[in-house]
């Protein structure tokens, strides 16, 4: 595994530079799409803050989960364990510089949003609980109410204008971790998962139906949105069914890293902002 040739692709993946990518561009897409313009520090923050997150979960999963749970993504954290904790520790130093730039609000929805992902880490990784969390569904509605906040947080009044987008872009996320869990554990999960999570992983070509049709009359329909947010859902909800009716004839790796790849389509719409 480790003297393998590896993909731009799969290292962006490996060095957990996928999360903080679509977080990081999600930020600047919505905010934009409303009109908004958000400073370089809020930007570096959220990069930062997601990136440590998800390193400092692949490091603990190593720590708590049996060797036949861990994904290649948890052997490489593994392995350069050091050079990933000296990382966090300078990612930490940057958040640190750039927090007191970003307006008071925001960081009042921050505080709050971290509470709830704190107590989150405790039950997963400190106690023996995980199964009794869908652990899928969550990381999902953690990861839209990040994305959406610096926009809310500077203007208050698209909180209801933008409520059907941010439950449609958790749901997004959502999928997206649902689909990796199905193709990481095509064997287990009906025995592992939560039951919550197990009822969705049945039904996950409808949903992900359901997902870009709701979507796109979102885009079309809903004058109080920006039509770019809803097309952007509906796009990287149609690359996860093709994915997904694809997976026998894509590597494990590149599978998992394409999962996120197909959630950047607010690039492909950047120019008509």
């Amino acid at each position: 595994m480790g003297g393998k040739t590896r993909s731009a692709l799969a290292y962006w993946h490996l060095l957990s530079l996928d999360a903080p990518t679509v977080a990081t561009l999600w930020t600047w897409f919505i905010a934009r799409a409303n009109h908004i313009h958000l400073s370089d520090s809020s930007l570096v923050a959220m990069a930062a803050a997601v990136w440590m997150l998800y390193v400092a979960d692949r490091l603990l999963d190593v720590q708590r989960s049996e060797e036949s749970q861990l994904e290649e993504r948890h052997y490489f954290h593994q392995r350069h364990r050091r050079d990933f904790l000296i990382g966090t520790a300078v990612a930490s130093v940057i958040l640190a510089i750039v927090l007191p730039q970003i307006p008071t609000d925001a960081i009042r929805l921050y505080l709050i949003l971290g509470g709830l992902v704190f107590g989150y880490f405790v039950v997963i990784h400190a106690t023996q609980s995980a199964h009794r969390l869908p652990k899928e569904i969550a990381v999902g509605v953690c990861f839209a109410a990040a994305v959406f906040i610096p926009t809310v947080a500077r203007n208050p009044g698209l909180r209801i204008p933008l409520l059907a987008p941010a439950l449609l872009f958790a749901a997004l996320c959502s999928l997206n971790c649902l689909f990796i869990y199905a193709w990481e554990h095509p064997e287990t999960w009906q025995d592992t998962a939560h039951p919550l999570t197990v009822a969705a992983l049945r039904h996950l070509d409808l949903l992900c139906t359901i997902l870009a049709i709701a979507s796109t009359l979102i885009a079309l329909i809903d004058h109080r949105a920006p039509w770019p947010i809803g097309t952007a859902i509906s796009i990287s909800s149609a690359g996860l069914l093709i994915l997904h009716q694809r997976r026998s004839h894509h590597h494990a790796l590149t599978l998992r890293a394409a999962a996120d790849l197909v959630l950047l389509t607010p690039a492909l719409l950047a120019t008509r902002l």
